[in-house]
């Protein structure tokens, strides 16, 4: 965790903060507003989201923007989404690299237009001298599909003659998930009242805090972060280890 004090922010930062974006449907429904509309104003909410983790010096900001389950919602909304989503990889990329944030997109790109994966890839390149944040986008991703290519790739070690297959443990595994080299999720925010984690990073979620918030995604703004953020500050992390102990090593 980082120490910051910037005005508004807790003393304790989470180094990682990762989110569940839900609720844009449900924003639009009441408003009598088109789905497609609640997701384009969903996007100033990622905005908010980038602007507090930037000043407030988080290291790592993970959004989970579109799961692997979400092919099933009807075709008309996958397909605005898709549009969405290609128009903010080309069109918000110079501002994020004018910004220090780096992009890293994760999940299986094979089922998304050409296109859309060579947007995703040169939003990646452009953005990869960046060190202020990270910005980790999870598209067609799924905490069970994530276990799995990790699992498959170390097999395929194993296979090669490698490895030996006693080799692999929690370490081995964490090692090939597709956040490799970044911290684990410290504090784990889900919007629009739904109290689950959906397949969402399942292993790097292991120790972190959860916090659920009843505003919809588009309403999640700066203040709404701040406040889970100091939620986060006020708990104590024990990872296994009694209070005493904690209050000894502090």
């Amino acid at each position: 965790m980082n120490k910051k004090n910037p005005a508004g922010s807790p003393a304790v930062v989470p180094r990682h903060i990762a989110i569940i974006m839900d609720g844009n449907n449900r924003w639009a429904r009441k408003r009598l507003m088109p789905g497609v509309a609640g997701h384009k104003a969903g996007v100033d909410a990622v905005k908010a989201m980038i602007e507090v983790c930037v000043e407030d010096g988080v290291e790592v900001l993970t959004l989970f923007a579109f799961s692997s389950e979400n092919w099933q919602r009807p075709e008309e909304e996958v397909g605005a989404l898709m549009e969405l989503f290609l128009g903010a990889l080309r069109r918000e990329v110079r501002k994020l690299g004018e910004n220090g944030v780096r992009l890293r997109i994760i999940g299986d790109r094979s089922r998304f237009s050409r296109d859309i994966q060579q947007a995703m890839a040169d939003a990646e390149q452009q953005t990869a001298h960046c060190s202020r944040l990270t910005l980790v986008v999870a598209a067609n991703y799924g905490g069970q599909w994530d276990m799995a290519q990790a699992a498959r790739s170390l097999a395929e070690d194993v296979a090669r003659g490698e490895r030996m297959p006693s080799s692999i443990d929690e370490q081995a595994i964490e090692q090939r998930l597709s956040t490799s080299g970044l911290p684990l999720p410290d504090l784990c925010i889900r919007t629009g009242g739904e109290k689950r984690i959906s397949n969402f990073l399942l292993w790097q979620l292991a120790y972190a805090e959860l916090y659920f918030s009843d505003l919809y995604w588009p309403d999640f703004k700066q203040a709404a972060l701040r406040d889970a953020m100091h939620d986060f500050a006020g708990r104590q992390r024990r990872f296994g280890k009694t209070s005493e102990q904690i209050a000894a090593e502090s």
